[in-house]
């Protein structure tokens, strides 16, 4: 079993004022593995007072000094790397082909940050001006439970090459992850108060860092209900605000598509992480024409998906994270049967006569219209929805017909085409042919999934702000 009970606060492990001890679980035997005993609000104020002081010193640093931090922070994750690997798999329950690029990612985005403010231009003249730009201060960084590690490496690696310092509150479902990462990123030795960590429930720690003048931007990735409410109370002091919520991505199969590769692409964009990904394409729209023939070769490849236990390498999708999440999209399955949609692959319950364990069947719908809450809502799980439609132009239009614009994938065998329908989508990040993610461009959505953008230069220039000083 398990103990955690320590937090980081200006360059040390210290015990939390807080005093809940918050249960971890193993999502794939649903076992008690260990508890965490969670910060406070008292704690969250002594984190961010770490910060504000360590700020004028590290924001005054040389860029050669932030890249050394940050190539110290690379390492020793790089080192924790078999480590981190089993706690991923333990306590998120994330098939072991998937956690091991979680954690090589997690290690990585340190190495991008650097490349970015080596890129970057901190100081530029325009007209008569100089334009510096400067850290925007102290930062609160919080993190989902479903890339934990990879969100407290790749928001702490930009904050840090910005020049600001960070208080971080990771998901408290995450603790073992969080553990492993405060260990490997404190032996890298960044000046005390840099960054702090402080694992804590969102509507105490994170409100905390929300609500507190001091902390002049909040990084967050999570709900986008979540997200509207940070925003609401980032505006009482006019924080700065980035914000990565939640999708509803399209994928779109044109109709000179060869489906021997659309469909595996299209099964591995809706099923990627378990389904419980933001920018998982949940809504396949396929031509009606082939509509027939789409439906036989998806169902083939859901049904040959394998649901199971996350440490056997044959399997694609992993248990959800919590009994709660199981039951959500255990509810979105018999609300798509209730609503009208035609189950081809999947349904209610657990894969393969298993009792126990969070693991929902790979479940394909078809029939379904894009105004049914499985097309409309982010269900967080593996279940798609096949929609389909007679034109490019109406296919477009049903992928638009979205609150959501994260990310969308087009397949056809048109560079051309795909480049035209691409253009033509709301979404932050559109991917054609391919599910590759590439570090250097910028990762954000369009309305109601997101504001402002994080990687490369773009996630830098998110911590910095311009200054223009003009005259001799």
């Amino acid at each position: 079993m398990h103990r955690i009970d320590q937090i980081y606060i200006d360059g040390a492990f210290v015990t939390p004022h807080g005093e809940e001890d918050f249960e971890l679980f193993n999502p794939a035997t649903e076992g008690v593995i260990g508890t965490v005993r969670l910060a406070d609000a008292d704690d969250a104020r002594r984190a961010i007072a770490a910060a504000k002081r360590a700020l004028p010193a590290w924001s005054r640093t040389t860029l050669s000094e932030r890249a050394a931090l940050l190539r110290r922070m690379h390492a020793a994750v790089v080192a924790r790397e078999d480590e981190l690997f089993a706690a991923i798999v333990q306590e998120y329950g994330a098939p072991a082909s998937r956690s091991r690029w979680m954690v090589q990612h997690a290690a990585q985005v340190f190495l991008d940050a650097i490349e970015a403010m080596e890129a970057y231009d901190f100081e530029r003249s325009l007209g008569t001006a100089r334009v510096v730009m400067q850290p925007v201060g102290v930062v609160g960084l919080i993190t989902p439970w479903n890339s934990n590690a990879g969100f407290i490496g790749s928001k702490l690696a930009a904050a840090l090459a910005a020049g600001c310092t960070a208080v971080l509150k990771p998901s408290e479902m995450s603790a073992l992850q969080t553990r492993v990462m405060t260990e490997a990123l404190h032996e890298a030795g960044a000046p005390a108060g840099v960054f702090n960590i402080v694992t804590g429930r969102g509507d105490v720690v994170g409100a905390a860092i929300v609500e507190s003048p001091d902390v002049r931007k909040i990084s967050f990735t999570g709900s986008t209900a979540v997200g509207k409410s940070i925003l609401r109370a980032a505006a009482d002091d006019i924080k700065r605000v980035t914000l990565e919520l939640g999708g509803k991505s399209p994928t779109i199969i044109l109709d000179d598509a060869d489906f021997t590769t659309a469909v595996p692409l299209a099964i591995q964009a809706g099923f990627m992480n378990s389904g419980q990904a933001c920018i998982a394409g949940t809504r396949i729209l396929v031509p009606r024409a082939r509509l027939a023939e789409f439906e036989a070769l998806a169902m083939a490849a859901v049904e040959a998906t394998i649901a199971g236990d996350p440490t056997h390498p044959d399997t694609a999708v992993g248990p959800m994270v919590s009994r709660k999440q199981w039951e959500r999209v255990q509810g979105y399955i018999r609300k798509g049967i209730e609503e009208g949609a035609r189950l081809l692959a999947g349904g209610e319950g657990r894969p393969g006569g298993r009792e126990r364990g969070w693991l929902v069947r790979p479940t394909l719908f078809t029939d379904v219209r894009n105004d049914m809450a499985i097309a409309r809502e982010e269900i967080f799980g593996p279940v798609l929805s096949i929609i389909p439609y007679s034109d490019e132009d109406e296919a477009v239009a049903i992928a638009n017909d979205t609150t959501y614009g994260l990310s969308a994938y087009v397949v056809t065998t048109s560079a051309e085409r795909g480049a035209r329908v691409a253009a033509r989508i709301d979404a932050g990040r559109v991917m054609v042919n391919t599910l590759a993610h590439e570090p250097r461009a910028p990762f954000g959505g369009f309305k109601q999934s997101g504001l402002g953008r994080e990687y490369g230069v773009f996630g830098l220039e998110a911590y910095l702000e311009p200054k223009t000083i003009i005259g001799r």
